[in-house]
């Protein structure tokens, strides 16, 4: 048995995310090819003739992307790490590719034995969209105060209760999240939100965007961030940005 990691980009644009679903009231998997997830499983099983399930990092929502996200799986397959890295590559669609591919220790939990993940929001702040990077930013074409956001940022890092940021209906079974770094920074007409955590709360990082382009655009007064996580209620933060602009970056081991 061989446990093989995974490093893998995707551009999310036409996935309806990362997880492979199960049928309504059963256990059944359903491989659905319009998840990322499923799309990669269904390539797999072509190439070694084994049903694999992919352990992933984290989820990623529909029309989410990312850089290097991690994922692992067990197989009894003999094919050479190379020959399968060139097979998947060849038989994937081209928005999703294969950067890397390794063997790990058999007890390697790419969810499990995550330290943290870093993401990226992206915005394009210019009075005009982009064709080329659509589908990777958020096109915001009003002013913006960066160093108010910067400092609202700096006033939410460290570990504390983030149920305000999460989707509203959802219930985390531990809200509480330690923000390792969260970083506003511009280069020309981008601006990024870097967010490492050592987890994430359901849409959290798409509610902080969207809450810190409301306290740069004026509509949330200064030190309204740090009041609405100690609020923990979902409705006193800003609406959920955009899920073209979100990117996983990186992730730790």
């Amino acid at each position: 048995m061989r446990n093989i990691r995974l490093t893998i980009e995707y551009d999310g644009t036409c996935y309806s995310g990362w997880q492979v679903q199960n049928k309504p009231r059963t256990k059944t998997r359903v491989n659905h090819p319009q998840t990322i997830q499923g799309t990669i499983e269904a390539a797999l099983k072509s190439i070694i003739q084994e049903d694999v399930r992919l352990i992933a990092s984290g989820r990623t929502d529909a029309g989410v992307h990312a850089l290097a996200q991690v994922a692992n799986f067990k197989s009894q397959t003999g094919i050479t790490l190379n020959k399968l890295q060139l097979a998947l590559n060849g038989n994937l669609p081209e928005d999703i590719v294969i950067t890397k591919i390794e063997e790990v220790d058999l007890d390697f939990n790419s969810r499990f034995d995550v330290k943290s993940k870093l993401y990226r929001y992206s915005i394009l702040h210019r009075s005009y969209p982009s064709v080329f990077s659509r589908n990777q930013v958020y096109f915001y074409p009003y002013p913006l105060n960066i160093r108010l956001m910067r400092q609202e940022a700096a006033t939410i890092l460290g570990k504390h209760d983030f149920s305000a940021f999460q989707a509203a209906g959802s219930r985390a079974r531990n809200p509480v999240k330690d923000i390792r770094k969260l970083m506003v920074r511009c280069f020309g007409d981008l601006v990024y939100i870097d967010i490492e955590a050592d987890g994430f709360l359901y849409n959290m990082v798409r509610n902080i965007a969207g809450t810190l382009m409301e306290v740069g655009r004026g509509k949330l007064a200064k030190g309204s961030l740090k009041k609405i996580m100690l609020g923990k209620d979902r409705r006193l933060a800003g609406p959920t940005a955009p899920a073209s602009g979100l990117c996983l970056i990186k992730v730790k081991y």
